[in-house]
């Protein structure tokens, strides 16, 4: 299977793919993590310009590219190489990202955020998506309470920008099926067993 994670920073993605690895491994599966940007050495490279404070004037055109060309890499380095060894994928953010980051918080036209993602992941499309939702005060809140990690470029961008990018993950939920919305707000145990049930009914483990 090939599962993504999205939300709005500080959702709490990063712990829950964590917590569904160790659920897999312990079920005997064979996982493998990606991140995005990033996952291959090339991808990491991109990573380090898209979220570097010092790049502030990057254009919102330069952006959704390097993205995309980050994701391109690794998906054919990386997804498609583990899909087709058995692997359950697991992936912090995917295409999903560029229609909600991009797409809706840059306002570039869908239409060609679209053509861009089909060009991109091709027919590497996530089994089960999970949107974690959380409102844009409590991401703010948070982001305040992890005052000793040092905001990137894009986690600077302020509550507005959120907004639009929150709305967008809603709009693509509404349209995929794919798609899983989990209230972020609950316990992180709650979450877990959310995200196990709905992997349980699309696979038995």
């Amino acid at each position: 299977m090939f599962i993504t994670f999205e939300g709005i920073d500080f959702c709490g993605k990063s712990t829950q793919v964590r917590l569904l690895k160790e659920f897999l491994e312990r079920k005997g599966k064979t996982v493998k993590i990606i991140r995005e940007p990033g996952g291959t050495e090339i991808s990491e490279k991109i990573r380090k310009i898209l979220l570097d404070k010092k790049h502030l004037n990057l254009t919102i055109e330069t952006e959704i590219f390097l993205f995309s060309a980050s994701r391109a890499q690794l998906v054919r380095e990386v997804i498609q190489p583990y899909l087709e060894k058995k692997y359950f994928v697991l992936s912090d953010r995917f295409h999903d990202s560029t229609t909600a980051y991009q797409g809706f918080g840059r306002e570039i036209p869908l239409a060609i955020v679209e053509q861009i993602n089909n060009l991109v992941i091709g027919n590497t499309i996530p089994d089960l998506t999970f949107f974690i939702d959380i409102p844009t005060e409590e991401a703010e809140k948070r982001k305040h309470l992890n005052s000793l990690i040092e905001l990137d470029r894009i986690e600077i961008s302020k509550k507005d920008f959120y907004e639009r990018v929150r709305n967008g993950y809603f709009y693509l939920a509404e349209k995929e099926k794919r798609i899983k919305v989990l209230d972020g707000l609950q316990e992180i145990s709650t979450i877990h067993n959310d995200i196990i049930a709905e992997v349980e009914k699309f696979e038995k483990l």
